[in-house]
């Protein structure tokens, strides 16, 4: 069974797995390397979770912590998905075992709908061209707004 809990800042370290697993590239490639989490542009959308900005969701299946949905507001112009300074970028990982199931569109949606309750009017994420999580989010009311490095730049509203 499915369901949802917020992120707090009690799953900081999964918040790093499951950034880790977000940060897609397309096969044959694997997880990138784990050091990756240290560069400066990625650490941006999980150090020091639960900011009074940050909101998130975690799927549990069968009561296990499967994955997560988050968003973070960040600077104008502090990380790929950036298009203003209410915008949050939104990060989504689900762990390998629970993937290709339907649980990240549902993910997706409770994520949305914790956002809106939030406050926040629309959403940002970025994809790579190859993908295939694009119909998901498109399913959700992404909608690609312009390519960045060489990236899918989406954005939904979510009131």
């Amino acid at each position: 069974m499915l369901t949802f809990r917020p992120l707090t800042a009690a799953d900081q370290s999964q918040l790093w797995s499951w950034l880790h697993i977000a940060l897609w590239d397309p096969p044959p490639a694997g997880l990138r390397p784990i050091e990756a989490l240290q560069i400066p542009g990625v650490r941006i959308y999980a150090e020091a979770w639960g900011r009074p900005t940050d909101v998130g969701v975690v799927a549990q299946v069968d009561g296990v912590d499967a994955g997560a949905c988050w968003m973070r507001l960040l600077p104008v112009g502090v990380g790929l998905a950036s298009i203003d300074a209410e915008t949050p970028q939104l990060g989504i990982a689900l762990a390998s075992p629970y993937q290709h199931r339907g649980h990240g569109r549902r993910l997706m949606q409770a994520a949305l709908t914790a956002a809106a309750q939030a406050g926040y009017a629309r959403v940002a994420l970025t994809v790579h061209p190859q993908n295939p999580a694009q119909r998901v989010y498109e399913a959700c009311g992404f909608r690609k707004v312009e390519v960045r490095n060489a990236y899918h730049l989406m954005v939904a509203n979510v009131v």
